[in-house]
């Protein structure tokens, strides 16, 4: 027998898991969504979420509900009686009155190793730690931020130069065979939960948080250690986009860098040490692998210096 569910989600990391679900042949009774946003070149048009066109491709109903402050969101919620909700990366506080609705309540997908990078940005916050490894883990999500007690765990290495946007469509994935693995226990009544204390005491993860990625944080500073500049680099790629200011020809070009590595080197932040864009940094030097010119598509560097002249003393930044 099926389990009748609720899946609540909302950008495209979240779609694999929906689709997973309903192909496990779950009963998605209903599929909650943040509302249409405009988007588009100009921002005029309205467009349904990632979550909300897949939805309506497998022919599921949808809620938009903009919060559940109000009340009859609640009860609407609650009159369903599912079994369990799944959430993922939906983007919406929910109550506690929502949290205990679902017989078994809210199952969460976090891509971190909780109670390593609790919050908002744990994929981008893993690579700029340096983290060597990650993962996904479906936890009964609390009131709570991210503090709930864990039930399933798949464990990834990081790449040394893997961005944040090729780890967060991996682990997008992950999450939906971890989760349908996390229902088919439920449905036979074999899933157990572990608390985040006793994970961290065990594994000796201290908890932390993993703040929102901010736009100011983009910038790049060469005054940082070459490790450092080449994590930040691929931690905000593609979003925000670490960025730089690079000389072409008389001009002062900003221009988006999306994949570095650390390397050797030594002279003055910022500088150019070769001429295939090493550059110098407070202790040893980064590369930049592939960059984004304005308006431009992603590059290979090498791609760049075809036809844009960078040689060694030059100063970035």
């Amino acid at each position: 027998m099926s389990l009748k569910l609720a899946f609540m989600g909302t950008p495209e990391f979240a779609v694999p898991t929906l689709k997973a679900v309903h192909r496990a042949g779950h009963e998605v009774a209903c599929v909650y969504t943040q509302p249409p946003r405009k988007a588009g070149r100009r921002g005029l048009e309205v467009t349904p979420s990632p979550v909300h066109q897949t939805a309506d491709l497998l022919g599921l109903k949808v809620h938009t509900p903009s919060n559940f402050r109000d009340e009859a969101e609640r009860w609407a919620f609650a009159a369903y009686e599912f079994d369990v909700a799944v959430v993922v990366a939906y983007g919406l506080l929910l109550p506690e009155a929502v949290l205990g609705a679902p017989k078994h309540g809210c199952l969460n997908g976090h891509g971190s190793l909780l109670p390593r990078w609790r919050g908002a940005a744990p994929i981008q916050r893993a690579i700029q730690a340096g983290d060597t490894t990650t993962g996904m883990m479906i936890m009964r999500m609390e009131t709570g931020l991210d503090t709930g007690p864990v039930a399933r765990t798949m464990e990834t290495t990081i790449g040394e130069t893997e961005t944040a946007g090729e780890l967060h469509d991996r682990m997008a994935f992950m999450c939906a065979d971890l989760m349908v693995d996390a229902l088919s226990k439920l449905q036979a009544g074999v899933l157990h939960f572990e608390d985040q204390d006793a994970i961290a005491a065990r594994t000796g993860r201290d908890a932390c948080y993993a703040r929102k990625i901010d736009k100011a944080e983009a910038r790049i500073n060469f005054k940082l250690r070459g490790s450092d500049v080449a994590r930040q680099i691929n931690a905000f790629s593609p979003f925000p986009g670490a960025w730089t200011i690079l000389p072409v020809g008389q001009r002062q070009e900003r221009i988006k860098i999306l994949r570095a590595r650390a390397e050797p080197g030594d002279g003055e932040p910022g500088m150019t040490l070769d001429d295939g864009l090493r550059i110098a940094c407070k202790s040893d030097a980064v590369r930049l692998l592939e960059v984004q010119r304005a308006g431009g598509k992603p590059m290979a560097a090498s791609d760049l210096l075809r036809g844009v002249a960078i040689p060694a003393g030059t100063m970035l930044g």
